[in-house]
């Protein structure tokens, strides 16, 4: 028996949102989601593979980033496609564990405005 499009739809994640950010936070960001804890995994009710799956959408970020001259790369503005699930598991690790490891607040403030903005557009 095949699953219809809606279930499939649904297990993808939902809707696809698109977050923009400069190559250096993403970098940041991806390197905060590699230092979580067993812990601190359990406490957001994240496995590893759920970290794993947001991984693989911080390193698909290089592709798009390869051929740049590499004084241009720190501020290359990078587009992240993630289903709205993970979108909504971004945003909650951006509050609660991402201030600890961040390096500058510079950061934190440009992740939380592009996905708040990633936000708006799939409640729009």
């Amino acid at each position: 028996m095949s699953r219809g499009p809606i279930r499939r739809w649904r297990e993808r994640g939902g809707r696809p949102a698109r977050i923009v950010l400069p190559f250096d936070d993403i970098m940041e960001f991806a390197l905060a989601l590699l230092a979580v804890t067993p812990a601190e995994l359990e406490t957001l009710g994240w496995t590893f593979a759920d970290r794993k799956r947001l991984l693989d959408h911080f390193l698909a970020s290089g592709k798009a980033a390869q051929g740049t001259r590499p004084m241009d790369l720190p501020k290359l503005p990078i587009e992240l496609v993630v289903p709205q699930r993970d979108l909504d598991r971004l945003q909650r690790f951006a509050r609660r564990e991402l201030p600890k490891a961040a390096t500058n607040a510079a950061m934190l403030d440009r992740v939380a405005a592009a996905l708040d903005a990633a936000s708006h557009r799939r409640a729009g």
